[in-house]
């Protein structure tokens, strides 16, 4: 399990990002974090990874525990030998390095031995990659990169699976592709931390939800429950909840300001 408590983090010294943030990752589900642009969940990420000296940020106060054991100390090779995989925003692959190439990086922290089984691993769980394997990966679609940067992050053989927005900037039928990968990878036993602002897809695979909002949870329930929920279904998922929901746009602050009281 992944447990945040009360967590505080500063950038520059000045800048403070997050402000008593709690969650929890039980072992093998998906948790869904959501939030407009600016809510601080790219900032959790870097704190449960060990990102935050990269971008002068600090944890200032509370925890963060992976399986019983405290990482908030902990460096980011650190946090990959221990079992945390993290895929960042924006799909950075290695645009000169081969497919095969980039998938070799993920597994510097691996056994040596278990290197061609995942491979094999991610060749099954994403075919267009093993027809590509020779290709540089500059040459692949956004929705192949995507699947690149995942499959990277596979090669550790992580026990958890941290996700930025993989479904920024992708068509919306290789947002179900992506989508149905994810539910894969979570049954063949790897527990998902989902940072979206698609709440629709997230929503429709996590058992459970927190939604963000400039560096608060102001909701935490189960996903289903957020689902249904009034102020979610308007300002989130379409008016009916029948819209592929986005963050980006949320013009409603007033009454969403009750969130933050």
């Amino acid at each position: 399990m992944l447990t945040l408590q009360n967590l505080e983090v500063v950038y520059e010294d000045v800048i403070l990002v997050l402000k008593g943030v709690s969650l929890e990752v039980p072992e093998g589900s998906i948790v869904a974090l959501l939030g407009a642009n600016g809510a601080g969940k790219t900032t959790v990420l870097r704190a449960i990874t060990g990102l935050l000296d990269v971008h002068r940020g600090e944890v200032t106060k509370g925890s963060i525990t992976f399986q019983g054991q405290p990482i908030h100390q902990l460096d980011a090779t650190a946090t990959v030998a221990l079992g945390i995989g993290q895929v960042m925003e924006g799909r950075r692959a290695f645009a000169e390095f081969t497919v095969e190439e980039n998938l070799r990086i993920g597994a510097h922290t691996a056994d040596r031995g278990s290197i061609s089984g995942n491979l094999d691993r991610v060749f099954t769980l994403f075919p267009p990659l093993a027809a590509r394997r020779k290709q540089m990966a500059g040459y692949l679609s956004g929705g192949e990169q995507q699947m690149l940067v995942i499959g990277r992050a596979l090669m550790a053989s992580p026990k958890m699976l941290l996700l930025d927005e993989p479904s920024l900037g992708l068509a919306p039928l290789i947002v179900q592709q992506i989508r149905d990968l994810i539910v894969d990878i979570n049954q063949q036993g790897t527990s998902v931390l989902l940072v979206e602002q698609n709440a629709n897809m997230a929503l429709s695979i996590a058992q459970h939800g927190y939604v963000m909002e400039t560096g608060k949870v102001v909701m935490d329930k189960p996903a289903a429950v957020l689902r249904e929920d009034e102020d979610v279904r308007e300002f989130y998922l379409g008016r009916h909840g029948e819209d592929a929901g986005s963050f980006r746009d949320v013009k409603h602050y007033k009454r969403r300001k009750r969130w933050l009281s």
